[in-house]
């Protein structure tokens, strides 16, 4: 990262981007549908965990956005399977199988889509047993939803002040221009891809980890402002810590939704061997905060501080608070 950075003016771009402002569109649908922290089932999670056996039932599901899936089909089919495989992750789940909803004009039309889910599916060894089709519409649409199961749940209701903020991203790809998608999967061998995968459920079940947030759209900033709102606590990120691609600019890379990328607040006893699962597969890991007492996620750089989010002032998600989650 270059020196000398205008923390005032990275704090601005981050509160005046699209990509932060879209994640209160979920509180508003969230209201509209009368859900809340108190329901059986908290709302605010990478996707809905139900208590089942002696585990949980996790369902995660993504929406694409119009101009995504017109512009970039194939990688739109892949991206379906593969950010819901994320959040499974993000919660310490395994999947188990895929469905997905397609709307296109034509065949023809649908076919890219198809091609990259299939492709998608067949590299991250998750089979596909369903969904709804209608190829009879004037644009492509997609959405895309996956089953699996946890032993031990990561959440987004667990960090405490005093943890530190993890952040374990693949950095072995490109930016898919024009979109701010960091690529590091489509290339990368199914083995791997897989075992990568795995790291999430083991350190769940390792203990050494109670709460984690796939890196979604919003980047970095914005799955830090859900985790702490659903958390109820603050976050404070040091910019300089951050794991990031050399040739990527900061007030983008802060933003950017990654292919493999992870939030997980651990105890400072266990960062270490966190990112040690994480670096020992290839994947850039490092403490890069601190989960603190309060309702702000600032970022920092040495003395200077800038607050980009007062989820207090300005609920982001405005539901699952941690009292009415537990």
């Amino acid at each position: 990262m270059a020196p000398g950075v205008d923390l005032a003016t990275l704090a601005a771009t981050l509160r005046a981007s699209r990509s932060l402002g879209a994640k209160e569109d979920i509180g508003l649908v969230a209201d509209q549908l009368g859900l809340s922290g108190a329901s059986t089932v908290p709302v605010g999670d990478d996707c809905a965990a139900i208590a089942d056996g002696d585990g949980f039932l996790l369902f995660a599901i993504e929406g694409f956005m119009n101009e995504f899936v017109a512009g970039d089909p194939w990688f739109a089919g892949w991206c379906g399977v593969m950010v819901n495989l994320s959040d499974i992750a993000a919660m310490g789940g395994r999947p188990t199988a895929i469905v997905d909803a397609l709307w296109a004009d034509g065949a023809e039309n649908a076919r890219p889509v198809l091609d990259g889910l299939r492709a998608a599916s067949e590299a991250f060894g998750v089979p596909i047993v369903g969904g709804h089709s209608n190829l009879r519409t004037d644009r492509s649409q997609l959405s895309v939803a996956v089953l699996g199961r946890a032993r031990a749940l990561l959440t987004s209701f667990d960090a405490r002040p005093g943890d530190r903020l993890v952040a374990a991203i693949d950095l072995r790809g490109r930016y898919r221009e024009p979109f701010s998608n960091w690529e590091a999967a489509t290339e990368a061998p199914p083995v791997r891809l897989r075992g990568d995968l795995e790291l999430l459920p083991d350190i769940a079940e390792a203990g050494l980890s109670r709460a984690a947030k796939d890196i979604s759209q919003g980047g970095i900033i914005g799955t830090a402002a859900m985790l702490a709102e659903c958390s109820g606590v603050g976050i404070e990120i040091d910019i300089r810590a951050i794991p990031m691609p050399e040739d990527a600019t900061l007030d983008r890379w802060l933003l950017t939704f990654p292919s493999f990328g992870y939030l997980l607040a651990v105890a400072p006893g266990d960062v270490a061997a966190v990112t040690g699962r994480f670096t020992a597969r290839g994947i850039a890991a490092a403490e890069i905060g601190t989960i603190v007492a309060g309702s702000h996620v600032a970022i920092t750089d040495g003395a200077a501080r800038e607050t980009i989010w007062d989820l207090a002032a300005r609920p982001m998600l405005g539901c699952a608070p941690r009292a009415a989650a537990a």
